[in-house]
């Protein structure tokens, strides 16, 4: 196998076995058919629907049921806080992620295919396929490039037709099609309008698709469905036929009226084609690999004794870098990548854990400027969450639930409590925010983006804490994100108070905006803050010694849930630790291999969440084997994670979040940094007994390179980040610290490291280089 390359023997039988391609705002997903290549298209702003309206709420105000949610909460009266809960509940859904269409294109022969071959370059982003017809060899090759805003499809090969036939779109959408000139010959056009509103996929009722016919007003906008257009062009040369394909939307910001002036957006993407065309294909690759280059190769991993895991780590970084730009919105469920009108759960930001593991290995793989959308789009529920805090909490601050939209709803959506009514998806948010800021972030983003929106997410959390009976302070009303508890009638439900990731998250999300006050005081609310931590009561560990999903011993409705909330404080989270919370760290483990024999770990997200909590455990074997499990079942032919999905002719569907979470596993099974401490290997696996990890972003802003034999650390570099006392934790003692510059460092053993490692600590200087050998 040839590094960072994906290489298989046959085309992709659906979609999720096809290889993407992404610039941010573009996507296409190639089956490597020969002869008629087929590109499923994408934009990350092509949604239905429109802005939300002013006035979310039509009667009495929800908040007013709030007394009396608390009240048969407190009370054990688990039916009435169920009625209640879902009183509580707004009567929008989040609209629907959508396609632009599947790009057909017939560009060779395909009587007679020999010697077929498919790959995806992690490295240059770059796909394509080839193989022997009856007229010769044929090579097609694309990419997506960000820097020319192009799909650009390369031809070439005796087996290749003179002539191309015309790509043609099918697209779900009403759409028209036409020929324009764009001066170096023609342009095939396809315009048209988004839905103005889809129900999601599990929603029953009609019509679940609606499409508006309404003129655009004198500005151009509608109120819902905005318009698109695609746009692409064939040429042809002695050696090579060429696609080059564009395409824009009428999205004009979360909060604004959409655009559905076809000429208009039709008229943006052609100019970006026609700007494309002037260029060979040599140099919009040129241009292309550079650009992706200048992310993928801030990090490597070498594993020569697990190609699968070091594939799936180039593969997750490879797909952020498609996925997410400066500017862009973030990958969703899908990523950028979808074909469906009614995609799996609207293809929306699920933000009671998807959305975040989209972005877990942003800062550690070198990929922080990446993570930009996802902060974007927490500073944007910062502020459009006040008004659902004000009118279904009657709470400060702001607050959204457990997934939201292009257009940045935050309100409870119809449905199960136990999914519907979690309320703390921005405390989860906030704390991406404050990774980014402790990993080297500068003070104009702690002031700008930090403050505010730690700020808005603990204003609501100290609203949301009641006194329980014997006066500690709990989130209330609190439900485990999917997950319900049984009651003593023999019934079931997930509306209580105290729910340990609730718990975790207030917690955090008090304590981090404390350490911010420090720096932009605040004296009533630091205050405030401080008394809230004083009286939160702590996540409980039952009687079989495993830490509580919820409030007190409740049997859980299903023992191997795919989600693993009550372990947050574990993994994102980083309260608990070996040695700083040994009976926590113990109890994690125990609840970990509860929820394990039950069955858990059969998502792709869901397994990639075990990867990372073994790794915090120090389990390598667990780690490894669940690395493993991923790689084969829940992944497709080309290597996405997938969902069961019995809807579906296959079983499953792709959700992207699987592929970039088990990048930041395996990297904390390599390097970790949340403990106090640098922590060089602190769960190797065994069949990793040889290896190299370079480009590691560690919290302070300190830059890792670590090299190992025979299982044994044999060369590591640390880049401090910032002036100041720098600790590292190892495998063994080090025979010496040196500094670039070869002087040797003065560092002392500390106490505080697990049993059978050690820590060191020298005076440290922002940007020096140290050597441990």
């Amino acid at each position: 196998m040839t590094r960072h390359r994906i290489e298989r023997t046959s085309p992709a039988g659906e979609f999720h076995d096809g290889f993407p391609l992404g610039n941010g705002r573009l996507g296409a997903m190639l089956y490597g058919r020969p002869g008629r290549e087929w590109f499923d298209l994408n934009a990350d702003t092509l949604w239905s629907g429109g802005p939300l309206p002013s006035s979310p709420v039509d009667g009495p105000l929800p908040a007013r049921l709030l007394p009396r949610l608390r009240e048969a909460v407190a009370a054990g009266d688990h039916h009435t806080a169920e009625e209640l809960a879902r009183l509580l509940q707004g009567g929008a859904y989040t609209q629907s992620y959508q396609p632009l269409g599947r790009l057909e294109w017939c560009y060779a022969s395909c009587q007679e295919v020999a010697g077929y071959a498919r790959s995806l370059d992690l490295a240059d982003a770059v796909a394509g396929n080839g193989y022997d017809s009856e007229c010769g060899p044929v090579r097609l090759e694309a990419f997506m490039s960000a820097p020319d805003g192009v799909l650009v499809v390369s031809v070439t090969g005796a087996g290749s037709l003179a002539d191309t036939v015309l790509p043609r779109l099918r697209t779900p959408h009403p759409v028209t099609t036409g020929v324009v000139d764009a001066g170096a010959g023609p342009c095939l056009v396809w315009t048209g309008r988004a839905p103005a509103h889809v129900l999601p996929n599990y929603v029953e009722a009609d019509p679940a698709v609606t499409y508006a016919s309404d003129e655009p007003a004198g500005d151009g906008t509608v109120a819902a469905g905005m318009g698109f257009a695609v746009v692409a062009a064939v040429r042809h040369t002695d050696d090579e036929s060429r696609l080059v394909v564009a395409a824009a939307t009428g999205f004009r910001g979360p909060h604004l009226r959409p655009s559905a002036d076809l000429a208009a957006i039709a008229g943006e993407a052609l100019d970006v084609v026609a700007r494309a065309l002037a260029a060979p294909t040599g140099a919009l690759r040129r241009r292309h690999v550079a650009d992706h280059r200048r992310y993928f190769d801030r990090a490597d991993l070498e594993l020569p004794g697990d190609a699968d895991a070091e594939l799936l780590f180039h593969l997750g970084r490879y797909l952020l870098v498609a996925g997410s730009r400066p500017g862009t919105q973030p990958v969703n469920l899908q990523g950028i990548w979808n074909a469906d009108v009614r995609p799996g759960w609207s293809c929306n930001w699920t933000t009671n854990i998807n959305a975040q593991m989209n972005y877990w290995a942003a800062e550690s793989t070198g990929l922080a400027d990446l993570h930009e959308p996802l902060l974007t789009l927490t500073g944007d529920l910062a502020v459009a969450g006040a008004r659902t805090a004000e009118l279904y909490y009657g709470a400060r601050g702001a607050a959204a639930h457990h997934n939201t939209d292009l257009w940045r709803l935050t309100a409870p959506v119809p449905g199960d409590p136990q999914w519907a009514n979690w309320p703390s998806a921005l405390p989860w948010l906030a704390a991406h925010v404050w990774d980014h800021l402790d990993h080297g972030a500068g003070a104009r983003f702690a002031r700008t983006v930090a403050l505010p929106v730690l700020r808005a997410a603990a204003r609501f959390t100290l609203d949301m804490l009641v006194p329980d009976a014997a006066g500690a302070l709990v989130v209330s009303p609190s439900t485990s994100p999917e997950h319900h508890f049984l009651t003593g009638d023999g019934g079931h439900a997930a509306t209580s108070w105290g729910c340990a990731l609730d718990q975790e998250l207030a917690r955090e999300v008090l304590t981090r905006l404390a350490a911010l006050l420090r720096r932009f005081p605040d004296p009533a609310l630091t205050d405030e803050v401080a008394a809230a931590l004083a009286a939160l009561r702590p996540v409980q560990i039952g009687a079989d010694g495993a830490l509580l999903e919820w409030y007190d011993e409740r049997p859980p409705r299903e023992p191997g849930h795919r989600h693993l909330s009550h372990l947050y404080g574990l993994y994102p989270g980083t309260r608990i630790t070996e040695t700083g919370t040994p009976a926590d760290f113990a109890a994690a483990r125990a609840a970990l291999r509860a929820r394990l024999a039950h069955g858990t770990g059969h998502t792709g997200w869901s397994r990639a969440w075990v990867v990372c909590l073994a790794a915090r455990l120090r389990d390598a074997d667990l780690a490894a084997a669940s690395v493993t499990a991923l790689a084969g079942e829940l992944c497709s032919a080309s290597l996405l994670t997938l969902h069961p999905d019995a809807a579906r002719p296959s079983g499953w569907i792709f959700q992207i979040d699987g592929n970039l979470g088990v990048p930041a596993g395996i990297t904390e099974l390599l390097v970790q940094s949340h403990a106090g401490a640098v922590s060089l290997l602190p769960a190797l696996p065994p069949a990793w007994d040889t290896g190299r990890v370079r480009g590691v972003r560690c919290r302070g802003g300190h830059r890792v390179e670590v090299s190992w034999a025979a299982g044994r650390l044999s060369a590591a570099r640390v880049v401090a980040g910032a002036t100041g006392p720098l600790l590292l934790e190892l495998p063994s003692a080090p025979a010496k610290v040196l500094d670039d510059d070869g002087a040797t460092v003065d560092a002392s053993a500390v106490a505080g490291a697990p049993a059978g490692r050690c820590r060191v600590r020298w005076p440290a200087r922002a940007g020096v280089g140290y050597r441990i050998g």
